[in-house]
C-alpha cells in the first residue's frame, strides 16, 4: 500500500483546488513532498493539516505573505499576529463601506464630488429660473474650483450664493448663460461685460475671489482651467469673460490672473 496522498486527494480533503495547492507551495507556505516511485508526490497527514491551516488563514482574510509567520510562531506572537491581520481587515471594511457610500452618491448625480452644503447650494437654482443646463454649467465650475483651488472653496461657495438674494445678479448670470449661444463677435456680449462688471463695481461683495489663487506658483494655469472651461463649447463665454476682467481692471479692481485673450 502506498503511504500518502495524491495532490487531487489532498485538494479534495482541504477543500482547495490543485492549483491553489501549488499556489502555496510557490509562497513557500506548503513543503513539497518527495515523490514516490512513480513520480507522484506523496501527501502525509502533517501535509495535510498544514495545507487546512493555511487554507483557514487564508479564507480568514490573512495576505499570504503574512500566513507562514503567523503559523510559526508562538502561542503569544500567534495571537498578536491575529490581532494585526483583524485591523487590516476592519481597516479593509471601512474602506468598502466608504466606497460603497460614494456609488450610492453618483447614483445620485455628481454628488460624490461635491460635498453636501454645495449641493443643497446647487438646489436653488431651478427655483430662480435656472434651467438644467445652467445647473450643470454651475456644477462643473464648483468641482473644478474644489479640485483647483480647494483652500477657497467654502468662502468662494459662499460668495456664489450671497449673489443668489440678488434679483440682478441672478438676472445677469441667467443672460451670460444665454449669451453662449450667441457668437463671439456679437455686439451684445460688450454690452452685456460692462453690465455685469458695472453691477460688480456697485456691489463688490457680490464679486467672487478664489482666496489662495495668488500664492500658487501655477496660479495662471488654474486661472486658465477655471475660465476657459467650457470655452471649446461657448466660445462667447471667453470673450464675455475677457470684456468684463477688462472692465474690472480698468476700474481699478486687481484680478489675480487675467484671462488670455489668444
Amino acid at each position: 500500500m502506498t503511504d500518502g496522498i495524491t495532490i487531487g486527494q489532498a485538494a479534495a480533503f482541504a477543500g482547495v483546488t490543485v492549483k491553489t495547492i501549488r499556489h502555496y507551495h510557490q509562497h513557500g507556505l506548503i513543503n513539497e513532498p518527495r515523490r514516490d516511485r512513480s513520480g507522484y508526490r506523496r501527501y502525509g497527514s502533517a501535509d495535510l493539516l498544514r495545507l487546512i491551516q493555511v487554507r483557514t488563514l487564508a479564507g480568514a482574510g490573512v495576505p499570504l505573505a503574512q500566513i507562514a509567520a503567523i503559523l510559526d510562531a508562538d502561542p503569544d506572537r500567534f495571537a498578536a499576529a491575529l490581532v494585526s491581520v483583524e485591523q487590516q481587515l476592519t481597516n479593509q471594511i471601512d474602506e468598502l463601506i466608504a466606497r460603497r457610500d460614494m456609488l450610492h452618491r453618483l447614483a445620485g448625480g455628481d454628488r460624490a464630488l461635491l460635498p453636501d452644503h454645495a449641493c443643497a447650494f446647487l438646489n436653488r437654482f431651478p427655483d430662480l429660473g435656472y434651467t438644467a443646463d445652467d445647473v450643470t454649467t454651475v456644477r462643473e465650475a464648483l468641482v473644478l474650483v474644489r479640485a483647483l483651488v480647494p483652500e477657497g472653496f467654502d468662502k468662494y461657495l459662499a460668495q456664489i450664493e450671497r449673489g443668489l438674494d440678488d434679483p440682478r445678479y441672478v438676472s445677469l448670470t441667467q443672460r451670460c448663460w444665454r449669451a453662449g449661444d450667441w457668437e463671439p463677435n456679437d455686439p451684445r456680449i460688450d454690452q452685456l461685460a460692462a453690465e455685469l462688471a458695472d453691477h460688480f463695481l456697485a456691489n463688490p461683495w457680490l464679486l467672487p475671489v478664489l482666496t489662495g489663487l495668488q500664492d500658487r506658483g501655477d496660479g495662471a494655469s488654474r486661472y486658465q482651467l477655471l475660465t476657459r472651461h467650457g470655452e471649446d463649447r461657448k466660445p462667447a463665454w471667453a470673450r464675455l469673460a475677457v470684456l468684463a476682467e477688462t472692465h474690472l481692471r480698468s476700474a481699478g479692481i486687481d484680478i489675480a490672473h487675467q484671462t488670455p485673450t489668444d
